[in-house]
């Protein structure tokens, strides 16, 4: 095995170099004619976990794709694995045969209102495209899940780079989705002919990405999951599942609650109290303080990784239990990585004390900012991160003496 991987090393490599997949196919079928997709992934991430760049592997994807596409198919049609309804891995399936058909009424619809050959007479086909953009909105919360719960599971075992490329293409299509959204909701202002020219090139980019996409989950990724993780962990996947909650489009038969079906969680009662400089608290008050701060709070320790946040019930970015322990740099698209790193850099290194961001999101403005955790010497033992809702606060004005 260990020969193998090293010839799939070195064909991987080759393609880097540039050299034709064609003429590397044949070479391939032949070195993986007992190997999963699943073992492919794995060495991908030893490449990586031997210095070759996460970008030049993210670029090369469809490459490989290309050269393993019959192996993958081979396997898939011998292995195909039977699911219940409610696994996490059946609902992130079916999700993508929905938003397939989504994209194809899309197409439906295009082609409908092209040849009524202008807007006039055109509101049924109009609002149809409204109730297509709301389904592309909606179907965030899948990608939500997968990034919050299946993702750090998927990392646990020690596979992290097809994850981090998923992550990545998520973000191409969320760039897309808001292309998109941008088009229908100004239509009025943009005129027929050019509407039709504009939002039919995005409605390919949106087709042409998410069929690849979801191929290489479907593929790839979520056999690499069956293959490594434990009953035990899609049972806790399926309850942070069904805590971030599904999209208007995910079938009824798939979101059967299993387990917890709220947000809300039992609090242990806890005489034993903690004392602090300025007073003492016992551990169910403390908790219950956090968790009614008007802000939501991560804090990361010395080593990067994730070991608490708050549980308001409606935060603002989702968190799961799912990314306790896990490295700070994955909870990140490798595309902004580099700026939590810079961050975190800075706090050890003592250079900065606070670093803050402000972003608008569905109408509301969000206040990140992040802190360096210190002792009284002066060591560094975490980064807090804190998000507001400023919205109304940014309203402010004069003043307020009376209660109303």
């Amino acid at each position: 095995m260990e020969d193998k991987k090293e010839r799939i090393k070195k064909i991987i490599k080759r393609l880097h170099e540039g050299e034709d997949p064609k003429q590397l196919k044949e070479e391939f079928k032949e070195v993986t004619s007992n190997t999963s997709s699943t073992q492919i992934a794995q060495i991908e991430q030893e490449l990586v976990n031997d210095g070759f760049p996460q970008e030049e592997i993210k670029k090369l994807c469809d490459v490989h794709l290309e050269v393993f596409k019959e192996s993958i198919e081979k396997e898939e049609k011998g292995l195909e694995v039977k699911l219940e309804a409610n696994h996490p891995i059946n609902i992130l399936k079916e999700e993508h045969k929905a938003m397939l058909n989504i994209s194809d009424l899309l197409f439906g619809t295009l082609k409908d209102l092209k040849e009524k050959g202008s807007f006039e007479g055109s509101e049924k086909l109009i609002n149809k495209l409204v109730d297509i953009n709301k389904h592309f909105i909606e179907s965030e919360k899948h990608y939500v899940r997968e990034e919050n719960v299946l993702f750090p599971y998927i990392e646990k075992h020690g596979i992290k780079e097809p994850p981090a490329i998923m992550w990545s293409e998520h973000n191409t299509i969320r760039d897309l989705k808001k292309g998109l959204n941008k088009i229908i909701e100004n239509y009025k202002t943009i005129g027929f002919d050019k509407f039709i020219k504009e939002i039919e090139q995005q409605s390919k980019n949106i087709s042409d990405m998410l069929t690849s996409h979801f191929y290489k989950e479907n593929n790839i990724l979520f056999k690499l999951s069956l293959d490594v993780m434990e009953k035990n962990e899609w049972l806790e996947i399926k309850q942070q599942f069904d805590e971030i909650g599904y999209c208007c489009f995910t079938p009824q038969e798939a979101t059967v609650k299993t387990g917890r079906a709220t947000k809300e969680k039992e609090i242990k009662l806890s005489e034993s109290r903690i004392d602090f400089n300025t007073g003492s608290l016992n551990i169910n008050e403390l908790e219950l303080i956090l968790n009614s701060l008007p802000v939501d709070i991560t804090f990361v320790d010395k080593n990067d990784k994730v070991q608490y946040f708050s549980d308001s019930g409606e935060r603002i970015f989702p968190r799961t239990k799912a990314i306790i322990g896990r490295s700070v740099q994955n909870c990140h698209p490798s595309e902004s990585v580099h700026k939590v790193v810079e961050i975190l850099n800075d706090f050890k290194n003592g250079k900065r004390d606070s670093a803050a961001f402000w972003i608008n999101m569905h109408g509301k403005l969000i206040y990140i900012r992040y802190f360096p955790v210190r002792d009284m010497e002066g060591n560094y033992l975490g980064c807090l991160e804190v998000t507001q809702d400023i919205t109304d606060i940014n309203k402010l004005k004069g003043e307020k003496r009376l209660l109303d």
